[in-house]
Order: structure tokens, then C-alpha cells, then sequence
């Protein structure tokens, strides 16, 4: 028996799309790594002419994180500052006030709301009337291996087998990273958001990566906007980490956790320094080792997927692409994988990240130190020096 999500979806893939009516506050809430960085860069290119076309973006940037992380009370990065209420409010406030226009807020960090009271409060805040939540789903073994090296990126020091294993085979599945579950479980994620809006309000888009511009036609088609106006923008701060970069974070993630070294350094000089620094100037290569999911997890995970998709049919919702694609098991690889080894110029970008970060944040006067050359000195009192001396400065701002 065809659900009406099913109706839905034949009707998409028709390329019949039904657009939001004008005035719809539209809410893109992710989750992580589905698509959103994509749609955030193409529909802030383009910022400047929405308003032609009955469209507004009310955000200030591409991305409003701090926003829409205070909405959602939860803290900032490890190691950034905490976000304000202010922020989020007022992006609601311009929100509400585009009138006849469909305004759009797309942040994948909306799906870390941590329970229904929360969600609530953010659609009425917006206008449950107005509000249409869209939710874009990726097959999990395609996220997995981005989440990983994501959460690598923001601390994290085990390795993607055994976090696997954590994540898919010890119950309750929630450590190290209790937030991948609250992200990815999709049909409780929908579940989470209709109970607030209505599933007549939410629409979920299963996207294809075999059409690359598939989902920004599908925006078009949501907000009444021109074909091919939405187009993809190249952002390198953005792109994953091979496995060889992933893995010298990790092994610097040991060394700066062993060393008690305070979080706002990791802020300054990894994540905003050498990591982003070895994203803007190195692209990956043919070459490059890229994250291999085992094919034991791209199969418990195609498993999940098929639940997932199977409990979202049933929901009401609306749903446009195809649900079978987050139950489908991508075919393992035909060689080995070579040995991860990072670049040395890859490694010496990293590096320059993380000194140009410090050196963005001089000390003034110190007391005399009786004078020692590096190789005395033992690596965790390097560190403690340079956190002390970064961490002097950052709170002198």
C-alpha cells in the first residue's frame, strides 16, 4: 500500500515540485555533512537577488552558527566562546519581517535542538503557522566517515574502526560522541521536528550524489527560483580531511589532551590555525588515502538506513527523491588501500598555521627566564609556554 510520502516522492521524480507559498519561513536544520554547506555558500552568492525572485536570506552570513547554536542552547566549538540569545533573535526578528517573502535559514546545527521543548520554542519563535521545516538525508555510510573526521577536527582521539565500533556494536551508542545519533538517527530527527511544525510542514529531500546539482534544483523548485540560479561555490575551509591529515590531528589530539593544555588554545591554534590553514592550501590529490568505511559497518548501516526510511513512510511527511537510496550498500573496494602518508608540504602548511596563529597573539613584557636553547627543552614546556602566552593575549581581548 503507497503511503502519501510515497505519492510525493513519485511526483518528484517526475519533476513535478510543489513550491512553499510565499511567506513560508523555511527552515533547513541539516543534519551534518547532508548538503548544507552547499546550499548555504550557493544561496548567500546570490543573496543580493532573492529579493527579485520573492525570496529572503536574512542571515548576515553564510552561515549563522553562533545563532543558531544559542536557539538551540548549546555551547560553541571547543575552546570558542559561548553563543548569545541576541544573535538568534535577532535573525528572527528579520525573519519575520521579510513579509510575502520566503525567508530561508539553513544551519545543520538546528538538528542538535536536544529535545521537543527546544524545537517548540524555535517554530513558534518563527511562527508555527509560517514555519516548513526541510531536512536533507544522505545513506549514513557516507556520512560516517565525514562525521568522523569532523569530530577528529574538534578534539576527538580515537580511531574510525573503533569508533565504529562504539557507535554501531556497544550499546547505548553514545560515546564518545553522543551527538551522532541525535544527528543521524533520521526517522526520530523527523519525528522530533514534525511533533513541533506538523508533518504536513516538513519535507524531507533523500539526496543523490550521482546528480551533483540535484538539490540545488531542488531548492529552486521549493522557493520559486529560476533554473541554474543556485550554483555550486567552491569552499576549501569546508572539504574533508584525508586520512593522513585526519590521522596527524588525531595523533596531535593525544599529545594536547595528555599535556592538559587548555581549550582555547586548540581553538587559536589547531582548528582555526593549522587545520584551516592546511585545508586553504592543499587539495587533496589522486594520490591521497581517503577514509575506507569496513564493509561489516556499510552493511549495519544500510541496515539502519532501511529502518530509518521505512518508519519516515509512515510519518505523513513529505518526501521527494528516493528512500531506497539510504538502504543501499555501495559495492567494497576492488584494491587495497596504499599506506596514509601525509605530504610534507601538507605538514608544513599545517604547521605555519598553527605559528601564524601565534603569532597573531603577542605577549607584551615578560620577566627575565634564565636563557635555554629549544632542544633543552622538553616539548610539554613548549607547549605550556605557548599556551600560557596565546591564552594571556586572548583574554586581554
Amino acid at each position: 500500500m503507497e503511503t502519501d510520502c510515497t505519492r510525493h516522492e513519485s511526483a518528484a521524480n517526475g519533476g513535478v515540485i510543489t513550491p512553499l507559498p510565499a511567506g513560508t519561513r523555511l527552515l533547513h536544520i541539516g543534519p551534518h555533512k547532508t548538503g548544507t554547506t552547499s546550499i548555504q555558500g550557493a544561496m548567500f552568492a546570490v543573496k543580493d537577488r532573492l529579493g527579485g525572485y520573492g525570496v529572503d536570506w536574512p542571515a548576515t552570513t553564510r552561515h549563522p552558527m553562533e545563532a543558531v547554536l544559542a536557539a538551540c542552547a548549546r555551547p560553541g566549538m571547543m575552546g570558542d566562546a559561548g553563543p548569545s540569545e541576541k544573535q538568534w533573535l535577532q535573525l528572527v526578528d528579520k525573519a519575520r519581517g521579510a513579509g510575502r517573502r520566503t525567508s530561508v535559514i539553513s544551519s545543520e546545527f538546528f538538528a542538535d535542538a536536544p529535545d521537543d521543548a527546544v524545537i517548540a520554542r524555535i517554530v513558534g519563535q518563527l511562527g508555527r503557522e509560517s514555519v516548513h521545516i526541510l531536512i536533507t538525508l544522505r545513506p549514513l555510510a557516507k556520512v560516517m566517515p565525514s562525521q568522523w573526521q569532523q569530530y577528529v577536527q574538534n578534539g576527538l582521539r580515537m580511531g574510525y574502526e573503533e569508533w565504529l565500533e562504539h557507535m554501531l556494536k556497544k550499546a547505548p551508542y553514545e560515546k564518545p560522541n553522543p551527538s551522532f545519533w541525535h544527528r543521524h538517527r533520521h526517522d526520530r530527527l523527523v519525528e522530533r521536528w514534525s511533533r513541533a511544525a506538523g508533518p504536513e510542514r516538513v519535507t524531507v529531500v533523500v539526496v543523490d550524489d550521482r546528480d551533483r546539482g540535484g538539490l540545488m534544483r531542488t531548492f529552486e523548485s521549493l522557493l520559486g527560483l529560476p533554473a541554474d540560479l543556485l550554483q555550486q561555490v567552491p569552499d576549501t575551509a569546508n572539504r574533508s580531511l584525508t586520512l593522513a591529515e585526519t590521522e596527524m590531528l588525531r595523533n596531535l589530539n593525544k599529545e594536547f589532551r595528555g599535556n592538559d593544555l587548555p581549550e582555547e588554545l586548540y581553538s587559536k591554534l589547531v582548528r582555526h590555525g593549522a587545520v584551516m590553514h592546511m585545508k586553504n592550501a592543499c587539495s587533496p590529490t589522486a594520490q591521497d588515502v581517503k577514509i575506507s568505511t569496513p564493509q561489516w559497518a556499510v552493511e549495519a548501516a544500510a541496515e539502519i538506513g532501511a529502518e530509518m526510511a521505512q518508519r519516515i513512510g509512515t510519518m505523513g511527511v513529505r518526501v521527494l527523491g528516493d528512500p531506497a537510496l539510504l538502504s543501499a550498500v555501495p559495492k567494497p573496494p576492488t584494491q587495497a588501500s596504499a599506506e596514509p602518508r601525509i605530504a610534507p608540504e601538507v605538514a608544513a602548511q599545517a604547521l605555519y598555521g598553527a605559528l601564524a596563529a601565534a603569532a597573531a597573539a603577542p605577549i607584551r613584557n615578560t620577566a627575565p627566564v634564565k636563557s635555554r636553547t629549544v632542544h633543552q627543552t622538553s616539548s610539554k614546556e613548549l607547549m605550556m609556554v605557548l599556551g600560557h602566552r596565546c591564552l594571556k593575549r586572548l583574554r586581554r581581548r
